[in-house]
This record gives structure tokens, C-alpha cells and sequence, in this order.
């Protein structure tokens, strides 16, 4: 097995060639209703076809990346994180490209959530080609897709009520109609005429009225139509979906079974993605009631290419979540250990040394770096940014000896790091190394001898030691002191930071530097 077939987006690039025959262009598709913030859980889509298209121009395949921006939909519901809503509920049951920003910004509700995400999609390596429905259906060019749904009324009857508990009735088209009038989708089809012509009647607000699919701008077709009429349409042959869409009688099986019978087309290679939980934030993943975690959200916390380590290390078809508490750490802290594998700096097993390496591939935003980025521990950094109390570039100004390129890595972390602090990490994680301007907390005769033995013992050496010495430093300074380690330790903390506890004493006094912890300690 070659190196590249180790990864689940190189066995569905394989599947695709084998399974779609030798092609000229593969066209891979993802897309959503833009109804509000475009949420992590849906990005998981967008980014598991992007690894396959990867994987697939890897193979040195043209392949098409198509993303569908569903705004011809009905605006169903105000979120309820949407300004006024008085005024945003009368637009209800119109197309989302009818329904105006309520910021005013935008020229549509619909565009504000697809510009959100069409600008941050670049910042990982993202870039699909994108198709608005809305533009599609106005200018009719699904008209002949949508004639053959007409033809094969029955047919698509008799599919989606394999599955349905209670049977579509007789007087039902596959097709939704939205008022010349009024814009509302609250109409009825009353006949279609064999070619072109359907007429119908709105129930909001009485307009009857007859209509040339061809010319017109106000059809559609229902969801569960539409998405196969698309795949033969657009000739897609990959398309993954959540598993909600996967089950037995939901829109992918009848989406396969329609483009078959009625547009005498293969379906795409699918595989089934799973959903995403949030852990460390409160909420839940929901964009119609506007409580959910965006992809801006995440890009605040995470580097890009940490974004991408979580999905490419992680199978489309396992639950995980997305962590905002102590786990940002550690999920840091596996980034930097593949990189390191990578680079050939730590050593595992041969399988999984390939399987790491491939990972790290896929994670990066183009091609991989020529070398190893600087490293920098984004536990140390959330110390550092502490230290300098959010002054990023006092943080970078303190790595001595390195280009520009690592500078800006480092910068992207550390931002990344005062964020995490500021929005997410747990009290007893953060802390603020006081100044000479500070009040002194009070402290006993013990704090005071404690102090004076740290100010002649430990400070005078700072600028002498490295990391292991002044362990060693601070462990013989404890003993002289005649008290217990972790008392000895208190006193420190509290007098530096106003805590019982803080982080690893040796790190933080060597990142503070003397002359920050020498005004801390000023007035002992």
C-alpha cells in the first residue's frame, strides 16, 4: 500500500477514479442553506470534500470543487439572536434572498451569512467555486430539469412514499411556486399543461396566475428533488452528507433513487460524516435559533492548520468535539508532536509514522513547509501573553534570532493564546504578574523571610540560568527556607500573581525575566 492510500480521504479519491472511470474533470460538490451563521458542525462537510479534492489533484486528477449556496430557500424562522424581529417575521415564508439584512449591510440576510464564510474559507486553504441557487432557479436555467420532474411526477410520488407515514396526496407536483404577488411560497399548483405552462393560486393572498417555467422566476423544486436534479445537472460524482441525511428514507436514499429513475444518472460517491460536539462553551450547534459556534469562532482559538489536524486526524463517520477548555491544550501539544514527526524529529512505528506524516500534509494550507516551523508551546505562550498582559508583539519581540516567517507563526499562536485566556480558560489558569505600582499583598514575618531568602538567592540568578538550573535553584532555596516545597512555593505565587498556585515556577520566573519580577517584588 503506498503511503498516500494510509489516509480515508486517499481511499475515497481511489474510490471516486475507480468507481467514475477515467474522467477529464471530477466534480466534487458540498453546499447549505445560508439561514444563519454557517456553524463548525456544517464546516465539517466543506472540509472533508476539500481533503478529497486534495487528494484527488494529488493524483494529479482536474477535479471541479463546487459549493451550493441554497438561497433560493424559504426563511422559515428568525434566530433568535436576529434584530428586529417584528419587522424580519413579515418576510417569513419568502425566498432568504428576499429577506434584507437586518444590519443593513448586506444586500440580502442571505448574503451576510455567505460572506462570512467566503471570507474565511481562504484562511484555511479553502477555495471552492461557489453556485447560487437563487441566481440558478431566477434565470430558469433548471427549467429543463425541472420539466422532467413534472413528467415523472409519479415516479418521484411513488419514492418518497416508500418511506413516508402517510402518503403524498394525488393533487401533489414536485414543485414549489412563490407568489408573483406576494413572494410567500404559500401556494398551491393547480395544473401543468404537458410542456411548459403550470398555473397556480396563493393562499396568502389570493393571486391566481399562470407561468412559463422557462421565463420564469418564482419556481423551484422541493429539496428532495432538487438535490438529485443538481447531481445530474452538475454531473457530480462525490458528495458526503451527514448522517441524519443517511438514514434509511432520508434525502440522500431518495436522492439517489430519483436521479436514477427520473434523470437516468449514477449518484455520487458519499461517504456519511458524523455530528460535532462543543466541550468548554456553553450552547448548542443550532443556526436557525443563532446559538452556535462558527467557524470564526474556532479560527479565534485555533491556528488554520490546527483546524484542519482536528477533521484530516479524525474519520468523517466518528463523533468528536471541538474543545474550548483544558483540552486546547493538549490538542496543541498533537499538532506540534505530528509536526515534529513529520520532520523526521520523533520517532514512531513505520505504519503510523506514514499515517502522521500524511496527516500533517493535509493539515497544512498548501503545500508543507520546507522546514520545521519555531515551536513555541501554546501552554508557554498563554504564559507569555500573561506576563505581557496581551501585548502580542512584546511576546515575539522576546524570541531572539529568528526570520520573519516565524515571527508571524509565532504571532498567529500567540493571538490564538490571549483569546483562549480571555474567553475560555478556567480561572485558576490565568493570572496577572502585579507591578511596581501594585499594593503589596500582607504577608507574615515567615512570607517575609520566604521573600527576602527569593529575592538574594533566586533573582540574582535569573539571568545566569536556564530552565533545569533554576529548578535546582529554587528546590535548594526551599530547603534553606526550612518549609515544605509547595509552602515555600505559595509565599512566591501570592506575592507575584496574588494566587496559591500558578505555573511552573522555573518557566515563569525565566519568561518574566529579573526586571519584571524585580518590580513585582519592590516593595518586600
Amino acid at each position: 500500500m503506498e503511503e498516500k492510500q494510509l489516509h480515508w480521504a486517499d481511499y475515497y479519491a481511489e474510490k471516486i477514479i475507480r468507481e467514475k472511470g477515467d474522467k477529464e474533470v471530477y466534480v466534487c460538490a458540498s453546499g447549505i442553506t445560508p439561514s444563519g451563521t454557517v456553524h463548525i458542525g456544517n464546516f465539517r462537510e466543506i472540509i472533508s470534500v476539500e481533503l478529497v479534492v486534495r487528494a484527488l489533484r494529488q493524483k494529479s486528477k482536474n477535479v471541479r470543487f463546487i459549493y451550493s449556496w441554497d438561497d433560493y430557500d424559504v426563511f422559515r424562522r428568525v434566530p433568535s439572536n436576529i434584530k428586529n424581529r417584528q419587522i424580519m417575521e413579515t418576510y417569513l415564508r419568502k425566498p432568504i434572498t428576499s429577506v434584507p439584512d437586518p444590519e443593513g449591510r448586506e444586500e440580502s440576510y442571505a448574503r451576510v451569512y455567505e460572506k462570512e464564510l467566503e471570507e474565511l474559507l481562504p484562511l484555511l486553504g479553502i477555495e471552492p467555486e461557489y453556485i447560487y441557487q437563487a441566481n440558478m432557479y431566477k434565470s430558469s436555467t433548471y427549467a429543463g430539469g425541472i420539466k422532467k420532474a413534472l413528467e415523472k411526477r409519479e415516479t418521484i410520488r411513488k419514492i418518497l412514499n416508500e418511506h413516508r407515514t402517510s402518503p403524498l396526496p394525488h393533487d401533489w407536483w414536485p414543485l414549489s411556486v412563490f407568489c408573483t404577488s406576494c413572494q410567500r411560497d404559500t401556494t398551491k399548483m393547480l395544473n401543468w399543461d404537458g410542456e411548459w405552462e403550470i398555473t397556480y393560486s396563493c393562499n396568502s393572498c389570493g393571486n391566481r396566475q399562470n407561468l412559463d417555467i422557462r421565463k420564469t422566476s418564482s419556481v423551484k423544486l422541493p429539496w428532495r428533488v432538487d438535490w438529485p436534479m443538481r447531481w445530474d445537472f452538475e454531473d457530480v460524482d462525490f458528495e458526503p452528507a451527514g448522517k441524519d441525511h443517511h438514514s434509511e428514507g432520508g434525502s440522500f436514499d431518495t436522492a439517489k433513487k430519483i436521479v436514477t429513475a427520473v434523470y437516468e444518472h449514477s449518484p455520487p460517491v458519499t461517504f456519511q460524516y458524523d455530528f460535532l460536539s462543543i466541550k468548554g462553551r456553553g450552547g448548542k450547534i443550532s443556526s436557525s435559533t443563532g446559538d452556535v459556534v462558527s467557524l470564526k469562532d474556532v479560527l479565534a482559538i485555533y491556528q488554520p492548520q490546527v483546524i484542519r489536524y482536528l477533521f484530516a486526524g479524525t474519520r468523517p463517520n466518528t463523533e468528536f468535539a471541538i474543545s474550548f477548555d483544558l483540552d486546547v491544550l493538549k490538542i496543541y501539544e498533537d499538532y506540534d508532536r505530528c509536526e515534529r514527526i513529520y520532520f523526521g524529529l520523533e520517532k514512531i512505528g513505520e505504519k503510523r509514522e506514514a499515517k502522521e506524516k500524511r496527516i500533517y500534509e493535509l493539515s497544512q494550507i498548501g503545500e508543507p513547509p520546507g522546514r520545521i516551523p519555531y515551536q513555541v508551546p501554546f501552554r508557554h505562550l498563554c504564559n507569555l501573553v500573561q506576563i505581557h498582559v496581551g501585548d502580542v508583539e512584546a511576546v515575539v519581540e522576546g524570541f531572539k534570532g529568528i526570520v520573519d516567517d516565524e515571527k508571524d507563526y509565532i504571532r498567529a499562536r500567540a493571538r490564538c493564546a490571549w483569546n483562549w485566556i480571555n474567553l475560555y480558560a478556567p480561572d485558576e489558569f490565568k493570572f496577572l504578574l502585579k507591578g511596581e505600582d501594585d499594593k503589596p499583598i500582607e504577608t507574615d514575618d515567615t512570607g517575609r523571610k520566604v521573600l527576602s531568602l527569593f529575592k538574594n538567592e533566586v533573582i540574582e540568578k535569573l539571568d545566569s540560568c536556564d530552565d533545569q538550573s533554576l529548578s535546582k535553584v529554587l528546590f535548594d532555596t526551599a530547603r534553606k527556607s526550612g518549609l515544605k516545597t509547595g509552602d515555600f512555593f505559595k509565599y512566591i505565587y501570592q506575592a507575584l500573581i496574588g494566587k496559591d498556585r500558578g505555573p511552573r515556577l522555573a518557566n515563569f520566573l525565566l519568561a518574566a525575566g529579573k526586571e519584571k519580577i524585580e518590580k513585582a517584588l519592590k516593595h518586600y
